[in-house]
């Protein structure tokens, strides 16, 4: 099993640096230094803030309470008290002598009994030292029973010194009685049943006491023969002989349930014991020879279970199960040699006082969850820790609604088949994987094949050397999607390019003409070559970090989506394809159509019926040359011939207006009131009851194009000549009223009653047919 261990303060676990922990930390606060001074500082994490002593650190605990860390450490020797609610230091205090050991007699950090390495006891309350005392041996463990307010001590000696808190006075001392007692290393105390347990130094032997009667209830003693390894047997007989070799216990813990007990020895074993058996039910080694430093049972991990041994030396830490010792669960080295190691209870969290500046912290989520100080540790590492539980969901794929669709598992909607989830829903991932082969059979050759591709582009790079490209962005050759972005961002440092250049221009020129400088750069200029710094700039085309962006059709613009239309609405409405017309827009056309049909019917059949004008105005009119300067209309120039050679041809039959004031045409259609006589015919005609004659008239045509007239006035009967329209002869005709240009008014008939014809008095209320007398194209002919 894949155990994560997660170093919160000090150095890595399993990390190890030939420089000294006084050294780095002097260059690092310098600024100055190696490489691995700044990766021993920028790379820690630091926990708990100013976790530290200044050369190393001897014990660390932390109080029943949970709010705080106390430690002792060197040099100079001191105490220093965290509170874990603030994550800091909260006050530190110095001694004469470098410490021991020490208990946390009260719930929080203001009672602490000292056990110092000069023989002295020390007592510390909220307001700083309070008592010194002395042992009469030095001293190597201390521990305190709560029923009786009785503090133990033990020394290099074979006796338990008692100090009576409540009484303030030493009890008489508790003498072991056994043989090669060196001293006593440890002393445990279980919660359950109180029982006194003594680890003895050189006979390999843990006494039982009940302090109740004050005497040994029990002798454990240790497989000495099998813990003494072959290699200690000495060459020299008679003075370091296999029987003068001692085995001392260097560590005890007993477990809440008040049966089972963990022992170290000195030669790196550690024996897990029932107390109504004498013989050990299970046997570990740490591997490396040393004394084991620290034992503690570990109970409800949340992978671990209960029953858990961690057992430690000063190279290593291993957290085991009791029933199977020969497997590690978890296995933790030090940066630095280990001096002690405090597990926080019911967590997953350890502290440990090591030989160096860094007090070391770690944490293991399968032992347990963090602690409450420390909770934002589950977030933290929630992330990177891969989780070995088994989900809810962890069979199941999460498909988006428009996917179910494409699966054709849509008629699975509120069956118990699929589970929502937020957008979408859980399914199955047999089913999905099922349903994704028969929706797509060919997806595994589609993706061999684009493999197979994409292999052979990269061999073929390798042997053709494609051209970059020179400009700003890259070149054409790179660009294989989203040319269109490419081009935006081409131009948009185009214009870029040359408005720097018109800059430095302008500050170079300084006094010339402002007006000179704001012209566009031309052509001189788009050859210009760009400066380092200009190739330097970073882009997206020449950014490797979105290389894929032209390059992968993963990652082209699909510009028909909602999405695109939405950030780019010029260019969506461009390429918008036009609406279909509402009803009432249809009925509307309906009805002009029906209303301009009699207007155009007389125009169709002047032309014949012929239908090419009509559609090649059309085509001339989808074509605006104002849209596109300097383009010429092939299509338009074609209609426009046609119309003219049509034109020619249907003004053959076109009755001309004669350009001469009297003929015998135009008296004639005075005469007989035609209807299709022009104005300038009605206005040349003779009124009625004059006589006038005309002569013929000539016309011809110039050499150059010209057009020449010529005609002889008539003459009335008495040989004088008369002007139309002269007094005299306004004078003569009674109820005529002449006003303006030869228009008059009255006259006509004997009775001075005109009669007027319907068209002359109302108008033409059709279209002329057979003759254009106002059109351009009579007047090209003639000329």
């Amino acid at each position: 099993m894949d155990v994560k261990v997660y170093t919160v303060n000090g150095a890595v676990a399993g990390s190890s640096s030939s420089i000294p922990d006084w050294l780095i930390k002097k260059r690092a606060a310098k600024g100055k230094g190696k490489r691995v001074s700044k990766e021993y500082v920028q790379g820690a994490i630091e926990l708990i803030q100013g976790f530290e002593f200044p050369e190393a650190s001897n014990k660390i605990k932390t109080t029943r309470d949970g709010h705080h860390a106390i430690a002792t450490g060197t040099y100079k020797p001191q105490t220093r008290v965290w509170d874990l609610d603030e994550l800091n230091l909260k006050f530190e205090r110095h001694s004469d002598a470098e410490n021991v050991d020490f208990i946390i007699l009260s719930d929080d950090w203001t009672k602490i009994m000292h056990l110092q390495n000069d023989r002295t006891i020390e007592l510390h309350t909220q307001g700083g030292f309070h008592y010194r005392t002395r042992i009469p041996r030095f001293g190597r463990s201390l521990a305190y029973h709560f029923p009786s307010c009785t503090a133990l001590f033990s020394a290099s000696g074979n006796e338990i010194y008692r100090l009576n808190l409540e009484q303030g006075r030493f009890l008489s001392p508790l003498v072991l009685q056994d043989d090669d007692i060196q001293g006593v290393n440890c002393i445990d105390i279980n919660p359950a049943h109180n029982l006194l347990a003594f680890g003895v130094d050189g006979n390999g032997t843990v006494q039982f006491w009940d302090l109740r009667s004050r005497s040994s209830v029990g002798v454990l003693r240790a497989p000495t023969n099998r813990l003494l390894r072959p290699a200690t047997r000495s060459t020299m007989p008679g003075v370091d002989d296999i029987d003068t070799l001692s085995i001392g216990i260097t560590a005890l813990a007993s477990r809440s349930d008040g049966l089972s007990y963990a022992v170290g020895t000195s030669t790196g074993h550690t024996l897990l014991y029932d107390i109504r058996s004498n013989r050990h039910f299970a046997l570990k080694d740490q591997g490396y020879g040393l004394p084991i430093r620290n034992l503690t049972w570990i109970e409800g991990g949340r992978l671990a279970g209960d029953g858990m041994v961690m057992s430690a030396d000063k190279k290593v830490v291993k957290i085991w199960d009791r029933n199977s010792p020969s497997s590690n669960f978890v296995s933790i080295t030090p940066a630095n040699d280990l001096n002690h190691i405090h597990h926080v209870p019911g967590s997953g969290l350890f502290l440990t006082a090591n030989e160096g500046i860094q007090m070391g912290t770690y944490y293991v989520p399968a032992l347990g969850p963090a602690p409450r100080w420390a909770g934002f540790l589950e977030n933290v590492t929630e992330e990177m820790e891969d989780s070995t539980t088994r989900t809810a969901y962890e069979d199941f794929k999460f498909v988006e609604r428009s996917e179910l669709k494409t699966l054709g598992l849509d008629h699975l909607i509120g069956t118990p088949a699929l589970k929502p989830y937020m957008h979408g829903y859980f399914l199955s991932l047999h089913l999905y994987d099922t349903a994704r082969v028969i929706a797509n059979p060919f997806a595994y050759a589609e993706h061999r094949e684009k493999l197979v591709k994409e292999r052979m582009e990269k061999m073929a790079e390798t042997r053709i050397r494609t051209k970059k490209g020179t400009g700003a962005g890259a070149g054409s050759e790179e660009v294989k999607v989203n040319k269109a972005l490419a081009e935006r961002i081409e131009k948009g440092l185009e214009k870029e390019r040359k408005k720097e250049e018109r800059k430095k221009r302008r500050g170079a020129k300084g006094g010339e003409d402002e007006e000179a400088m704001d012209v566009d750069v031309g052509a001189d200029d788009d050859e210009a070559e760009q400066t380092p710094t200009e190739l330097e700039k970073p882009t997206l085309l020449n950014d490797p970090r979105f290389k894929d962006l032209f390059l992968n059709p993963e990652f082209a613009v699909d510009e028909t989506t909602r999405e695109y239309a939405l950030l780019h609405p010029s260019a969506s409405d461009s390429k918008q394809k036009p609406r279909g017309k509402t009803a009432v827009e249809e009925e509307e056309e309906e009805s002009e159509r029906a209303s301009s049909a009699g207007i155009s019917e007389g125009e169709s059949e002047s032309e014949g019926g012929d239908s090419d004008d009509s559609s090649d105005a059309g085509e001339l009119n989808k074509f605006d040359p104002r849209v596109r300067p300097g383009q010429k209309n092939e299509r338009a120039h074609q209609a426009y011939t046609r119309t003219r050679q049509h034109n020619r041809q249907s003004n053959a039959n076109i009755n001309f207006v004669p350009l001469v004031p009297h003929t015998e045409t135009s008296t004639s259609v005075r005469k007989t009131d035609n209807k299709t006589a022009t104005f300038g015919q009605r206005r040349n005609a003779p009124a009625r009851g004059s006589s006038h004659t005309t002569t013929p008239h000539a016309a011809a045509k110039g050499d150059k194009g010209g057009f020449e007239m010529s005609w002889v006035p008539s003459s009335t009967k008495d040989g004088t000549s008369r002007d139309r329209g002269s007094r005299k002869d306004r004078s003569t005709r009674k109820g005529v009223e002449v006003f303006g240009a030869g228009m008059e008014r009255g006259g006509g008939d004997g009775d001075g009653t005109a009669v007027v014809s319907e068209s002359e008095r109302t108008g033409r209320k059709q279209r002329r047919k057979g003759m254009r007398s106002g059109s351009k194209n009579v007047f090209r002919q003639l000329g």
